[in-house]
């Protein structure tokens, strides 16, 4: 349904489910194959935590993007996503490229005829710059998270060393 006067707003509302679909998709395909399929299937919140997470956080980033990012807003949502990859397999790159594949969603989604309308062009590269700052502050965000990973491991590893070397009385407990 393509009317003649509305602006990138007025189109990416009306195809905001189309959107978040494929672009929910196009996160869960960065998962290993039995993991997507898992995560299509049940978007519960108890039944597939993950798959509810990333359904609802992508859902409120884009309507933070479609709003002018709010900061608070997007950082609640972008934290609980990038927290979750932050844990698994992913390099950086990997763990924040969902945030990139939204904006070759928006253009399929789009078509070509709304992108060679007048205004759409400039609007669309307002909103693919507000996209990209978003992946600039996911990454940054992806490494604090990975950051205070390893501190926990090293700690973690310090810890067990420290008890290891008690139990084994090469320390002395000063506690007379």
């Amino acid at each position: 349904m393509i009317h003649g006067n509305m602006n990138l707003n007025h189109y990416l509302i009306e195809k905001k489910s189309a959107i978040l679909k494929k672009w929910f998709d196009a996160v869960v395909e960065t998962y290993p194959h039995e993991t997507s399929t898992f995560l299509r299937k049940q978007k519960a919140q108890f039944t597939n935590p993950v798959g509810y997470t990333l359904s609802e956080g992508i859902e409120h980033l884009f309507d933070a993007l479609l709003q002018g990012m709010i900061p608070d807003t997007v950082s609640r949502f972008l934290d609980s996503i990038i927290r979750i990859r932050a844990i698994q397999e992913f390099s950086p790159s990997e763990a924040v490229s969902f945030i990139f594949q939204l904006k070759k969603v928006v253009r399929q989604e789009l078509g070509k005829e709304i992108l060679g309308q007048q205004g759409i062009a400039e609007e669309l590269a307002v909103f693919e710059s507000a996209v990209d700052d978003l992946a600039l502050f996911s990454f940054d965000l992806f490494m604090k998270c990975r950051e205070k990973i390893y501190e926990l491991k090293a700690n973690e590893a310090k810890n067990m060393t420290f008890r290891l070397l008690q139990q084994a009385r090469l320390i002395v407990d000063n506690q007379d």
